[in-house]
């Protein structure tokens, strides 16, 4: 910007005096809007009630003003990584959303995770002790009984030899006639599967020995990998913190003593709002709860109030470089007023189409300020100098095509495959044509006649 605004002053000065380029031919403005303008003056009072009644109504929809503090929906969803991990997220088992409670006390932490089971809007609290089971004995006992029952046939005596590749074609073949026998010409949907599959279990068979030994190894290996976890789960003993693995405690337990207890939101992990209810109500029972939702939404609320401030602070200096430039307070109020219109109805449609702030779309609002005012004030100045029918003169045209470069500019973001750069496109495109709509149309009205160039 400082940039800008010296080779405005110097550059530019010197390459016209240099290149001297002929003045126009025909008047700049916009003569055919000489009906807009005599519009605008004969019904100043019933467009400005009408605007600010528009503009007032529609406060109330910023109450459902949100702001998206989920850094995921910045990124594209169709990219492989971000899709996996929102996939992921809604495995409970993966924690993607979990929030932690640190504690150095058993106690504490037994209470901790007694408060947070409590919360409606948790699914599930862990903690190491959660890896010790309950009720051991009986669960043991019913597990040899059926170890007793299942063990045999997990671990025979002996086992016959692999069959020959000629050996399961012939089982192939007697497996294809059995299904088509059975399915005969029935038309359901299990005939229609069974004729599938000896269609497919045909075409093995007709194949070569190397096509039959990978489709075995494909059905044959998991089976042997489910048998073998079977037969694990079969020979379980007792246990007790003492015997847990090192890796899984160390997840949990620190050498120093230090216990990290976790709980899990209820309901749809993709949801903001319910993100936000799970984080404020593990907060209210944990205040020094830490993790993923409540870093995110911390950091939203700490966004938002950064850039109220920002706003705020931007207002203020503008109204008072808007005052060494003006001098007067009514000239002030003329120029501020259609730029809070132009922020506010900017909101309201921000609500009415759907579109929420988040951390990459905000950053437009406090440059919005400094936009919409630099072309409220060339009215203004005009105004003060006692010109009339601004529409018609070349000062809109020159408004006009600076907003089109600015509006083309920061709406080429719009087409960006990234969706927070492509949020903040829309956003700005979308304030700039109500801030020009602003200057055009309801600025002229505000102001009305101009007043004697004396006063």
């Amino acid at each position: 910007m400082l940039v800008a605004f010296l080779t405005s002053i110097t550059t530019l000065p010197a390459l016209l005096d240099l290149l001297n380029p002929p003045g126009e031919n025909d008047p700049v403005g916009y003569a055919f809007l000489a009906p807009v303008d005599e519009f605008l003056e004969k019904h100043r009072v019933v467009i400005i009630v009408g605007t600010l009644l528009v503009a007032v109504a529609g406060l109330p929809l910023l109450y459902f003003m949100k702001f998206d503090f989920n850094p995921i929906n910045l990124r594209n969803k169709s990219a492989e990584s971000i899709a996996t991990f929102l996939d992921l997220r809604k495995d409970p088992n993966t924690g993607a959303n979990a929030i932690n409670v640190m504690t150095n006390s058993e106690a504490d932490a037994k209470k901790i995770e007694a408060k947070l089971e409590k919360v409606p809007e948790v699914l599930r609290v862990m903690s190491i002790d959660s890896f010790v089971p309950d009720n051991q004995p009986a669960k043991l006992k019913l597990i040899a009984q059926a170890g007793k029952v299942v063990g045999p046939a997990l671990n025979p005596d002996s086992v016959d030899a692999a069959p020959s590749d000629g050996e399961n074609v012939e089982s192939l073949k007697s497996a294809v006639e059995s299904l088509r026998k059975t399915a005969a010409d029935a038309t359901s949907a299990g005939a229609v599967a069974a004729r599938r599959l000896a269609d497919a279990l045909s075409k093995l068979g007709e194949s070569n020995q190397a096509t039959r030994d990978k489709a075995q190894n494909v059905f044959v290996t998991p089976l042997r990998i489910v048998l073998d976890q079977l037969r694990n789960t079969l020979q379980a003993q007792p246990v007790s913190l003492k015997n847990l693995p090192v890796e899984l405690v160390d997840g949990w337990k620190t050498k120093d003593g230090l216990m990290r207890i976790e709980a899990l939101p209820k309901g749809d992990p993709n949801d903001n709002d319910n993100l936000r209810r799970f984080a404020d109500a593990v907060l209210v029972a944990e205040p020094n709860a830490i993790g993923g939702p409540v870093s995110i939404l911390k950091s939203g609320d700490t966004v938002v109030k950064a850039f109220v401030h920002a706003g705020i602070w931007a207002l203020v200096v503008i109204s008072l470089l808007l005052w060494l430039a003006l001098r007067r307070v009514t000239d002030v109020l003329l120029t501020l007023v259609p730029l809070l219109v132009a922020g506010a109805v900017t909101l309201e449609i921000c609500v009415l189409i759907g579109l929420p702030l988040n951390f990459a779309n905000i950053v437009a609002l406090p440059l919005l300020l400094g936009i919409g005012v630099a072309f409220k004030i060339y009215y203004v100045t005009a105004w003060r100098s006692g010109r009339t029918n601004l529409l018609q003169t070349s000062l809109t045209r020159a408004i006009f095509f600076s907003a089109l470069t600015t509006a083309t500019a920061f709406g080429s973001l719009w087409l960006s495959s990234h969706p927070g750069t492509a949020s903040m496109g829309k956003l700005l495109a979308l304030s700039l044509v109500t801030t020009l709509a602003a200057v055009l149309l309801f600025q002229p009205a505000l102001m009305g006649k101009p007043r004697d160039i004396g006063e």
